[in-house]
């Protein structure tokens, strides 16, 4: 057995030091003494942010115990993993309200582009790793990452970045962005996945309406990715199955409509008040994905009308609040930025109860910050982030006059 130098060796009575120079805010997460120095909005918001990671918490343990005890022989398994997941999202969430955003706005490029080359490595035989049909993940070394969830802000970023001098930047920067959020699509729609390719669309499509971009440019990229969905649909004929079901799942309950029935018979058994934590019927056998897409069908077994009317308000004021921050900034991509994080947030847990309930049909989306998955999880804290840091310097953006007399806002 080789025997270890001098040098090689772990001094273990410099790890205190080590850890006493780290800031808290990265050992304890949840604990942040900087944010006393906030602004209201930025304090208030952080706190809903963590209330709703901590109610997806308890929430995935309920939904994954049965099946992670029936599969892994540990009921805890997929929580231990997601608390994981979430402590490293938290210290980026610490990290990035930290970053001034005229930083990230000017260098996410970079990561969007260095995320494009892993997406576009998951389609490579091999390399990607395929579950349920879909080859969605890659292993860097031995984590599994999904890129288009972490593409998500990194869209909003540069989106923001660009739409935000859509004037004042020459025709062939508008091009390459063109074509640098086309292959990011596309290559998210190979995978197959449309649901996140749709969701990604919307984002950049809202925010182009926010930054006053022509409407014949807009109506000819809505062309566009309806006739890239079409395409999808003519190919994929699990996509059109999906649609078909969604129109009357009870005749398929048995086939392609059993998810959805399977769901809406959670939603339903809930009645008034829900059956109690930690007591759905439906998660034990009957509900597929329950722990990650349908987890809000648990959600509305255990909580019933009631708890699903609160969780609904919740939503309704935490994008309102993130509506007040983007209508109080004085700068464009700041507006931006949180108006797309607004869309990945807010925007996304609608479809996804939309899913749930029945209103709309069967996707792939996650409940962001609820449903098992580590990349969507950090994605989703980063998303959250990125309108904390909007509202802090909402507090802190100075005001340039001009010589005409107009007062004008930084155009980054």
């Amino acid at each position: 057995m080789p025997t270890l130098r001098k040098s090689d060796r772990v001094n273990l009575s410099t790890l205190p030091r080590v850890f006493s120079a780290l800031p808290l805010h990265f050992i304890f997460p949840i604990y942040d003494a900087d944010a006393q120095n906030w602004g209201w909005e930025a304090r208030l918001l952080r706190w809903m942010t963590l209330i709703w990671v901590a109610v997806g918490l308890i929430m995935l343990f309920s939904a994954s115990y049965t099946e992670a005890l029936q599969t892994t022989g540990d009921g805890l398994h997929y929580f231990k993993r997601q608390v994981l997941w979430t402590l490293i999202g938290l210290g980026g969430f610490n990290a990035i309200v930290r970053i001034p955003l005229k930083y990230l706005l000017t260098r996410s490029r970079l990561v969007l582009l260095g995320l494009l080359i892993l997406l576009v490595l998951t389609l490579i035989p091999g390399l990607g790793t395929t579950v349920n049909g879909a080859t969605r993940w890659i292993e860097v070394g031995i984590v599994p990452i999904q890129p288009s969830e972490p593409i998500k802000p990194c869209l909003i970023l540069q989106a923001a970045y660009i739409y935000g001098r859509w004037n004042h930047i020459p025709p062939r920067e508008r091009i390459f962005w063109f074509a640098l959020a086309s292959a990011i699509l596309a290559a998210i729609l190979l995978q197959p996945n449309l649901s996140t390719t749709l969701m990604c669309g919307v984002i950049l499509w809202l925010m182009a309406i926010a930054a006053g971009l022509s409407w014949s440019l807009l109506g000819m990229t809505a062309i566009g990715g309806g006739t890239l969905a079409a395409l999808s649909l003519a190919l994929q004929d699990y996509q059109r199955r999906r649609i078909l079901s969604f129109l009357n799942p009870w005749d398929v309950a048995d086939g392609d409509g059993y998810q959805l029935v399977q769901s809406m018979v959670a939603v339903a058994s809930g009645g008034l008040w829900g059956s109690g934590f930690g007591q759905s019927v439906q998660k034990i056998s009957a509900l597929p994905i329950q722990y990650s897409d349908f987890i809000f069908a648990v959600f509305a077994e255990e909580f019933g009308f009631v708890g699903c009317s609160l969780a609904i308000l919740f939503l309704l004021v935490y994008g309102g609040l993130a509506w007040w921050i983007a209508a109080s900034s004085t700068r464009l991509s700041h507006q931006l930025a949180a108006i797309g994080a607004l869309v990945a947030l807010v925007g996304q847990a609608s479809i996804n109860i939309g899913v749930v309930t029945g209103a709309l049909p069967t996707t792939g989306l996650p409940l962001p910050l609820f449903s098992y998955g580590g990349s969507s999880m950090v994605s989703s804290l980063a998303i959250a982030a990125l309108l904390v840091r909007v509202a802090r310097e909402n507090r802190q953006a100075e005001v340039i006059e001009f010589d005409r007399g107009a007062t004008v806002s930084e155009s980054i």
